[in-house]
Formats: structure tokens, C-alpha cells, sequence
């Protein structure tokens, strides 16, 4: 009888510990289940502004309303002085360079080119009012724009073409009572549209990111997590966190899958091998423009054709500008695969007055660096935008035209349609040398593409990359890739390798069997 009481009783706690042991597996909470818990909790406001006596005053000009906000918010703005987002640019290092000022004051890309002598256009994506060439904006802290930012009426509105002024008839008492947390509509109206329209430049970035679904971003969809933009790129002191490749030289203060998802984000230690060499980009942004096309290529040297003397515009079959007199011919495309290359996080850019070396190959206005033989660099996914745009053959640096102006005759490339005379006082407005000579060269830009994320059901397949065919990794041609690449060093050693073991199994197996049978002959 205490035989089976024994028995019973260690059944007993083995189920016990067994069950107890896939509870805590069960159980245990895995990071992805920390990150739910943790962006399941939704902001809320502890204020409600439109209690405030002093917002409850009837403001007429926005910057009656920075007063307002400063008054309690006091040495905020002394903060976002100090911001990129506010000075258009920053202090950073380049290689081959030393320190320097970089940033949209002087820096040149293959869009709308520059923002100098183009203010009042550019300045509509600025955090200020009144941008104009003199540059008086960032010493006055009541022209900073706290609406922009901070709206949650989402009434807000820059206005066209008036340096960062918002349309004059807004209900301005209205918006500054309902401040709070930047919201993706806050961030979108700029960066979604930067370069002239709905994801012109960055291509994972556009009007559909406001409310997306699932399976356009696994992160932001509405019908999923709904994270907003300040949840990765969060703030401190009005520093927002993630650095624009196309306008940083350092890899310091980025913002990567990794913060939240650990270096081992993986059940499978395979993949988790993948993270030393490959960003997560990679693998789980299989494409982008996924729901509006992305702008591919640019070529300026089409623009200023006119139809019976008047500008006109072009459309392709999924109604996109086609073709522009003010800007000339684009290519768009959608449910794009990206490129991919070695990057450690380090750039270097064309700023303005930058010789040209060799102007018989592309121009890359944003060179990110790095390689295989690198320990800080990994594989990741771009966009690559071509352009051809004006530079001066004799000086040899590329041209930044006078490209906005208010009225007719003031020499404005959009306006008057005549390359010499936008070159002639862009260059003076730029203080660069202008030989008079116009002619167009081929540039690249380089944007890493970091949103549209996937589901793990739809991230990139192994075989799309290991294979001689089409592999996605084609261009990357630094390092041997198994099921990619053919070397005969390799591919006769691997055959020997697995002839070699065969015999050895044979081999022992025979050895074995024959020790047997001998052993069995001997036992007789």
C-alpha cells in the first residue's frame, strides 16, 4: 500500500511540475507581448487648454498665440530654437570634411533642388512664420509655431507660398484650445508631402500613413497597434529622435527596429544569426508604395515647355503628374521592391559650391557608407531617386536656380521659364559662381526606407535572396552568399565535405558492424 501511495505521489508531482512549467512558457511575457502592453495604453491629456483664461482671449495672428503658449510654457522656446526641425540646420561631422553646418540652408537634393531664394515656397514646411532669405525668423522666438505641431483640431493649415504662415481665416482660438500630443496628422502634413506632393521623396512615407491599415504598416494600422509617430521618434526638449539620411553625416542618434525589438527579436536562432549582418528593414519591407506610386526619377531638363505660352501639366494612367512645365518629366512607380545596400550609419553630402569631380557619371547627393568587411554595417532597403538637373559645366558645381517668386519678370524659373536668367540670380541669391554655361547632369539620392512594415507572415521569403536567379541581393557583390553566388573553391570543397562524410559514416558503420560480428564469432 505505500508502494502505490509513493507512486502516486510522485506522478503527482511531476504532473505538477511539468504543468507548471508549461504554464510559465505559456505564460512568460515575450517582448512583442511587453511592447502590446505597453502601446495599448493610449495617451490621455491631464489638461484641458480651453480652460485657460489667457486662450480664451481673441487672437488674430498666430503669433499672438506662441505669446500665449510661452506665458506658461516659459523656456519651451528657447528648446525649439535649438531644434533642426527650427534651424534647417545642425552641427555635424563628415568624413574628409571636419565639422560643418548641415542642413536644407545648404544642402542641395534632387527635387526642388534648394531652398535658397525659395523661402517663401519652402517655408511651408518650417515650425515659423515669415521665412524669407534674411533669415530675422530663428532670432524671434514669437514666430515659432507651436500649432503645427501640437493641433489636435487637425483645422490646422499652412498656408501656400506665404514663408510658414497659416491661412489667415483660421479659427485660431479654437485650435489653441485644443493642443496636445503631436498625432500623425501633426508630422504628416510634412513629411508625407515633402518635395512637391503625396510621397514624392521617401516612397514608405505618404497620405495613406494618417490611417492606415495592417497590412500597410503592421505598426501604425488603425486596426492594429495604431501607433503614432512620437511612439518611435520620441522627444526631449523638442529634440526629436531619428536623424533624415538624406540630411545627417553621423550614425549617432537614430532610430532603429532594435530599440523596441532587441537584437534577438527571433524564436528561430537562424534568423536571429541574420540581425548581425541584415537590418530588419530588409526582411520585413518586402516593398513600398503600396497604396500611392513613389516618385522614381526626375529629369529638369524636360521642364519649361509651354502650350500656346501657358504652362501646362501631364498625367500617367494612375494620375500622377507625368509631366510638369515647371518641373519636367517624372517616373512613378507602385508596389516597389527596394534596393538594397551596405550602410554603418555615416554619410556624406553635396553641399552648395561643391566641385564636381567626373560629371560623366551620377552625381550621389547623399553617399551612405559602408561595406561587408565594416563590423558597423548592415544590409538595408532603399529608395533610389534619379534626377537630371541643371549644373555649370565651367565651375562645375551644380546649379541652384531661382525657382519661386511671387510675380512675372522677377526671374523665377516657375514663373518666367528661362533656365538662364532662374540660374543667374538663384547663383547670386546663393552667393556661388555662375559661368553663364547651363547644362544637366544625372544625380542619385539614396532614402532608406523604414515604414510600411509587414507582417511576419509576409516578410521576405529565404529563397528570394539565396537564389542565382533574380536574388534581391544582386548588386552586393562584396561577399558569398550561399545559394546566391558559385565558387568553384567553395562548391568542390562542399562536394569533398559531404563525400568525405559519407565515407566516414560508411566507414564507421562498417567498422562497427564487423567489431560485431567478430565479437559474436569469438563468443562462440
Amino acid at each position: 500500500m505505500k508502494k502505490i501511495v509513493v507512486i502516486i505521489a510522485f506522478i503527482s508531482l511531476t504532473l505538477v511540475i511539468i504543468l507548471g512549467i508549461l504554464s510559465q512558457r505559456e505564460y512568460e511575457p515575450t517582448t512583442l507581448m511587453k511592447l502590446k502592453e505597453k502601446y495599448s495604453k493610449k495617451h490621455s491629456s491631464s489638461v484641458d487648454h480651453s480652460q485657460f483664461a489667457i486662450l480664451q482671449k481673441d487672437f488674430s495672428a498666430p503669433q499672438q498665440v506662441t505669446i500665449a503658449c510661452i506665458s506658461c510654457h516659459n523656456l519651451r522656446h528657447k528648446e525649439v530654437m535649438e531644434s533642426n526641425h527650427w534651424n534647417w540646420e545642425k552641427e555635424d561631422y563628415i568624413q574628409g570634411r571636419g565639422i560643418v553646418y548641415l542642413g536644407k540652408k545648404n544642402a542641395i537634393n534632387n527635387f526642388c533642388i534648394g531652398t535658397q531664394g525659395n523661402e517663401k515656397s519652402c517655408a511651408k514646411c518650417h515650425i515659423g512664420f515669415g521665412m524669407d532669405s534674411k533669415g530675422k525668423i530663428f532670432t524671434d522666438s514669437t514666430n515659432i509655431d507651436c500649432l503645427v505641431c501640437h493641433d489636435n483640431t487637425e483645422t490646422y493649415v499652412k498656408a501656400q507660398e506665404k514663408g510658414g504662415a497659416p491661412v489667415s481665416t483660421l479659427d485660431f482660438n479654437k485650435i489653441a484650445q485644443g493642443v496636445g500630443k503631436p498625432k500623425r496628422t501633426n508630422c504628416g502634413v510634412c513629411h508625407f508631402y515633402g518635395g512637391g506632393g503625396n510621397n514624392v521623396k521617401h516612397g514608405d512615407l505618404e497620405m495613406s500613413m494618417f490611417e492606415p491599415t495592417k497590412e500597410t504598416d503592421i505598426h501604425m494600422g488603425t486596426d492594429g497597434m495604431n501607433l503614432q509617430c512620437v511612439d518611435c521618434h520620441t522627444t526631449e526638449k523638442h529634440n526629436i529622435s531619428g536623424k533624415l539620411y538624406s540630411l545627417a553625416s553621423t550614425g549617432n542618434n537614430r532610430n532603429t527596429c532594435e530599440q523596441c525589438h532587441t537584437n534577438t527579436p527571433h524564436d528561430d536562432d537562424m534568423l536571429n544569426k541574420h540581425t548581425i549582418k541584415v537590418a530588419c528593414e530588409s526582411c520585413h519591407i518586402p516593398v513600398y508604395a503600396k497604396v500611392k506610386a513613389t516618385k522614381m526619377s526626375w529629369d529638369w531638363s524636360t521642364a519649361g515647355k509651354l502650350k500656346n505660352g501657358e504652362p501646362y501639366i501631364e498625367e500617367d494612367s494612375m494620375g500622377n503628374h507625368a509631366y510638369m512645365s515647371i518641373k519636367g518629366s517624372f517616373v512613378w512607380k507602385k508596389n516597389v521592391k527596394p534596393d538594397y545596400i551596405w550602410f554603418n550609419g555615416t554619410a556624406s553630402h553635396y553641399l552648395e559650391g561643391d566641385k564636381i569631380s567626373d560629371t560623366t557619371i551620377p552625381l550621389v547627393l547623399n553617399q551612405l557608407n559602408g561595406s561587408y568587411s565594416d563590423g558597423e554595417s548592415k544590409i538595408i532597403p532603399v529608395k533610389i531617386h534619379e534626377s537630371k538637373q541643371p549644373y555649370d559645366p565651367i565651375n562645375r558645381i551644380l546649379i541652384q536656380p531661382k525657382l519661386f517668386a511671387e510675380n512675372k519678370g522677377e526671374g523665377a524659373f516657375w514663373k518666367d521659364f528661362n533656365w538662364q536668367k532662374a540660374a543667374e540670380i538663384g547663383m547670386k541669391d546663393a552667393n556661388l559662381p555662375f559661368s553663364g554655361k547651363i547644362s544637366f547632369i544625372k544625380t542619385k539620392m539614396y532614402w532608406p526606407v523604414n515604414h510600411m512594415v509587414s507582417s511576419k507572415e509576409l516578410t521576405v521569403k529565404c529563397k528570394e535572396c539565396h537564389t542565382r536567379k533574380d536574388s534581391r541581393l544582386s548588386g552586393l557583390n562584396d561577399f558569398y552568399m550561399p545559394g546566391r553566388d558559385y565558387s568553384i573553391p567553395v562548391e568542390k570543397s562542399g562536394l569533398w565535405l559531404i563525400v568525405l562524410s559519407i565515407i566516414g559514416v560508411l566507414t564507421h558503420g562498417s567498422v562497427r558492424i564487423f567489431n560485431s560480428i567478430k565479437k559474436k564469432r569469438g563468443n562462440k
